[in-house]
């Protein structure tokens, strides 16, 4: 499995000026992607990685905030070409597909052949993936999910945005690479996770590997730095921060889980695919 960053903003500045990019995260599995949380740019973030858009069969969404569903309808007229080629599943809460104001236009859902409502405890199994979502999180009014994507033998994790609630790594223990949204440095009253909130979580949930990611403005620079070594310290988990275009490769031997990280080279690093 092959989990691709597309982007590692947090926070409005951060995302809206482009300070990291924004598009979410890539799952890989055979010939299978699944694109977790397409936020603004997410088209473009993969065309420079050289991804087909037109080849993401499966979109998750954990919230229908702007930051995580931005490029949604996007992605999904790029799967589809306008209906020309139906196909793909969408998965998402409840509100960001009805009520007065979903994110997820109507007129593209149609041409796509799976769309599915997010609940708690919902579980799907997708082309030899299961989808899981964890406990519905505290933000900012709108239904939020933690999700669980296991696959080819291994787990993957990602805490989503929301409030520290008591127990909450417990929810996730057993998983080999555990994303947590680590948007600030130290606990603020919001809805968003500090990287003090984050030492219960992996010190809980035991993964081998954690990797931090969507950054405030305070988490920029050798901060970063500073907190997945923190992080480290007080839990003994592994801790990376993730970089745009940062990919984790995991794969099962037996009885073992081996995690390899790198940086994808671009093939489009201005985001244009040329001309056919």
């Amino acid at each position: 499995m092959r989990i691709l960053f597309l982007g590692t903003a947090g926070g409005r500045r951060v995302t809206f000026k482009q300070m990291r990019a924004s598009g979410g995260f890539l799952v890989e599995s055979g010939p299978w992607r699944v694109h977790v949380d397409p936020g603004p740019g997410a088209l473009v973030r993969l065309i420079q990685c050289g991804i087909d858009p037109g080849t993401i069969e499966a979109i998750l969404l954990t919230h229908r905030h702007l930051d995580h569903s931005g490029d949604v309808n996007t992605l999904v007229e790029a799967r589809t070409m306008g209906g020309w080629t139906k196909g793909g599943s969408l998965f998402a809460p409840k509100d960001a597909l009805e009520g007065e104001d979903p994110v997820v236009f109507r007129y593209h859902r149609k041409n796509l052949d799976r769309v599915e409502v997010i609940t708690s405890g919902w579980e799907v199994t997708w082309n030899g993936l299961v989808f899981r979502a964890v406990w519905p999180h505290l933000h900012h009014g709108v239904e939020t999910y933690g999700l669980i994507i296991e696959g080819e033998g291994v787990r993957v994790g990602y805490v989503a945005d929301g409030r520290q609630e008591d127990g909450l790594g417990e929810l996730y223990k057993g998983v080999d690479l555990l994303i947590v949204n680590t948007t600030f440095r130290r606990p603020r009253d919001m809805d968003h996770l500090s990287v003090e909130d984050a030492v219960p979580i992996l010190a809980q949930a035991r993964p081998r590997l954690a990797i931090i990611t969507h950054f405030s403005m305070e988490m920029l620079g050798k901060v970063v730095m500073e907190s997945a070594a923190y992080l480290e310290e007080k839990t003994g988990v592994e801790t990376l921060p993730a970089r745009d275009f940062m990919e984790i490769v995991l794969h099962r031997h037996g009885n073992e889980v081996f995690i390899e990280e790198a940086t994808v080279e671009l093939v489009h690093p201005l985001g244009l695919g040329g001309e056919v």
